[in-house]
Formats: structure tokens, sequence, C-alpha cells
């Protein structure tokens, strides 16, 4: 989201006349976009604040602080890091290049004698505004916000409170945005949402739900674009969803399904409204009708009353459905959420050794999937040049494995069909066959 949102930015300040400076130290401007999902997220801005602070002792520079950390501190973010001249919040986004454009000197200076602006909505006015492209069509993927903000409140989430409840946005201007950024070389491109399954929009005429907006958008689209979705909760993954990934091949046959735990007493008190057994029916129905699907996930270890036995149930889950891959990370307890007032928080040191006990189960799940691909054949969009070896490519199969293959840099952003030949480490390397 916050790439998608970055991009977005961009591309309005390109539209007044900036341009993206090749580093800080030739930059008029430097602007951070935030995350508070976690608190590492948090931790990493004040670093990057740390290094401007240096910078502007002998460098110009306005320093702009947007996003969800601007949401949540409010002024108080100010008063810590003295340093941001301007501080935007979610709700602002929309409208933050005109009022810099309006606010600045001919000097591209935010601040005038060491004033600072804010651009944060008061609570009673917030309404969330969403731009009309946030793609490149240079680029050959795109990110596409489909929904914003949330209604599941889980009791470890913040992202509700900094980012509000869910507004969809118009499927007009979504089609709009895809029909921009197919005139261009994209190939790929990711819907994006806090929930993208809970997407609903009323026009004149028609009742959109995520599936029907999925139906529409693969009429509308030739069938060797390859369209991708992000964020999927479980409780509102439907059946008609299932038949339309299974009917329409532009939908990768890859599906993100955060599950977040395997004990039905935790995912209780994470208020997830879902239990243990919906989840393994849930993805049983995937599996029948998508054989060739592939399942990724995120694991939460750490959560306040979590006992050894919830983490066997994560465990055995695990081997169960046997996930592509998972996003695993530990609790973090964020201020003003349900969960950081609960009793029976983890120690930071219990937590750590549980999540090594789930990432070394699902590191040996995820290399025996891997070994199963081993001399099939794919078709894979290749991103870019491996870090390790400037004769390899980096590409990735619509069910989102990486494989590195031979060839040179022109062949990024195209399709390629290869045969996966061997597995070295977790990395999966192919040759390659034809043209996709």
């Amino acid at each position: 989201m916050n790439k998608a949102e970055s991009t977005s930015l961009k591309n309005k300040l390109n539209l007044y006349g900036w341009e993206e400076a090749i580093n800080a130290e030739e930059a008029d401007l430097v602007i951070l976009n935030t995350c508070s999902v976690r608190k590492t997220a948090e931790d990493r801005l004040f670093g990057r604040i740390g290094r401007y602070k240096s910078l502007k002792k002998h460098h110009p520079i306005s320093l702009a602080v947007i996003g969800c950390m601007a949401e949540r501190y409010k002024e108080k973010l100010l008063e810590i890091e003295p340093e941001i001249d301007l501080l935007v919040g979610n709700f602002d986004k929309d409208s933050f290049v005109e009022k810099l454009e309006e606010g600045i000197s001919d000097d591209k200076s935010i601040s005038s004698k060491g004033s600072r602006r804010t651009m944060l909505q008061q609570e009673a006015k917030k309404v969330y505004h969403f731009s009309e492209i946030y793609g490149d069509k240079n680029n050959f993927k795109a990110f596409i916000p489909i929904i914003h903000g949330c209604n599941n409140f889980c009791t470890y989430c913040i992202v509700p409170y900094v980012r509000g409840r869910e507004v969809s946005r118009s499927p007009m201007q979504i089609f709009g945005e895809v029909d921009h950024l197919l005139s261009g070389n994209v190939k790929e491109i990711t819907l994006l949402g806090q929930n993208v399954n809970s997407y609903y929009y009323l026009t004149e005429d028609k009742e959109y739900s995520f599936p029907l907006l999925l139906e529409e958008l693969c009429r509308r689209t030739p069938e060797d674009l390859w369209i991708r979705f992000l964020t999927s909760h479980p409780k509102d993954f439907s059946d008609h969803l299932i038949e339309v990934i299974k009917n329409n091949k532009q939908l990768c046959r890859h599906i993100h399904l955060p599950v977040q735990h395997g004990s039905d007493k935790i995912l209780a008190l994470m208020n997830r409204k879902y239990t243990r057994g919906f989840y393994i029916d849930l993805v049983e129905k995937i599996k029948k009708s998508l054989p060739d699907v592939s399942l990724s996930t995120d694991i939460m270890v750490g959560f306040p009353g979590e006992s050894e036995e919830d983490v066997e149930q994560t465990v055995e889950l695990l081997r169960d459905v046997e996930f592509e891959e998972a996003f695993t990370y530990y609790y973090n307890l964020r201020e003003g959420t349900p969960a950081g007032s609960m009793r029976d928080q983890v120690p930071d040191e219990i937590k750590l050794k549980r999540l090594w006990r789930i990432i070394e189960v699902q590191d040996e799940i995820s290399r025996n999937r891997k070994k199963e691909r081993v001399g099939c054949e794919s078709v894979v969009l290749v991103e870019g040049v491996s870090k390790r070896n400037n004769t390899e490519l980096l590409g990735r199969t619509e069910r989102n494995e990486m494989v590195v293959v031979p060839g040179n840099k022109d062949l990024i952003g195209k399709f390629l069909r290869i045969r996966a030949k061997s597995l070295r480490g977790k990395t999966l390397y192919g040759e390659v066959i034809g043209k996709g």
C-alpha cells in the first residue's frame, strides 16, 4: 500500500515540475512515507530521521513525514523530532502536493524561520480520497489500491485507528487506471487493500462485490495480463471468489491467506472471527477447486496468553496445510489496541524462542514444496538481474515462486517459459525453454 501511495505522490510531484533527486544530498525535499503496523517499522523511521538531522546541518533540505505514523502520533511526533518540517496524515495525502505548492517559497523550502506545519484532519472530518493513478505505466508491475481502511478490529492491529473504516474505490476509477497502465508496459497488477475481500461499491445500475469486480476486470483485460490481490481475510473468502479465480486465466494461482495462529483460543483473543477448523475447510475447498494453487500466510507468535500448547497447534496447522511460504513475526505491542492492555504478555525472550521454532518448521515445509517443483514447467515474469551473478535473472511464476534463469537484462519485464532444473538452498534454478 505504501509503495502504491508513494508512486502516486511521485507521479503528482512530477506533474508540478519536481524531479526525483539522485540522493538526499542533492534533494530540496525529503518525504518519508511511514508505516505503524509493527514497532520495527517505526524504529526504522527514527533511524532515518537521525540521518537527515545530520544532513540538515550542512544542506538545507525540508523534511516531510507522511502516512500512518503522522496519523498515529500527530503533533507529538513534532515534539519527539523537531527537525520535521511538515507532518501529513493518511487523509491528506491526496492534497499534499497542492498544499505543498501553496505554502513553499521559490527555493522549495517548506518551513520559514523555523516554523513547521501540519496537515492532519480533525477526527470528525476524516474522509479518505483515492488518487486517480497509483501505478507507473512505464514499469512492468503496478500496485492498485481498491479499498482503504479496515472494519475488522483485530485486537493486535493498529490499522483501523490510523487508516480508518473501509472505503471502497469506484470501479470506473479502477478500470480507468488499468486502461491507463495497459497503454504502457505493465504486465502485472496487484489489487491492494487491508481486506480486498470486503470490497463493495454500489453504482446506479450495479452492485459490485470483490468477485464481481474481478470478473468485470478480467472481461476488460487481455488474457496475458497477470492479476494478483492482497490481502485476503479468511472469513470473507467466498465460494464465488474461488469460482472466479478458477474461471479466469488472468488471475494468478497464488493466494496469500493470513491465518495468524493455529489455536482457537488465540484466534478468539485476536478477534479473527474464524476457527482453525473453518480455515482448514476453506483451504481444502480452495485446493480442490484450484489444484495448482500455491498458498502463503502470516503467522504471529507471542500473543498475550499464548501457551506452549498453542504454539504446537500452530506447528500442526503448518504441517496440515503445507504453505509454500509463511511470513512469521512475533507480537509487537501497539498502544491503543485492545491487546496492548491484555494480561499475560509474553516475555520477548520466549517470543523469540517460539518464533525460531515456527521458522524452522516452515523452512522445512517450504524446501520440500520447492523440491516438488523441480522438473516442472512454468511461465515467469522476469523481475531483475541476480545480485550474485549478472548473467542470471530473477523471475517470478504466477504461483509466486522465485526462479533464477540465465539471461541478460534486456529480458527484464518479459514473460519466459522455463523448466525448473534444481534447488540450491532455498532457490529454484531453471532453464529457458521459450517465450511466455
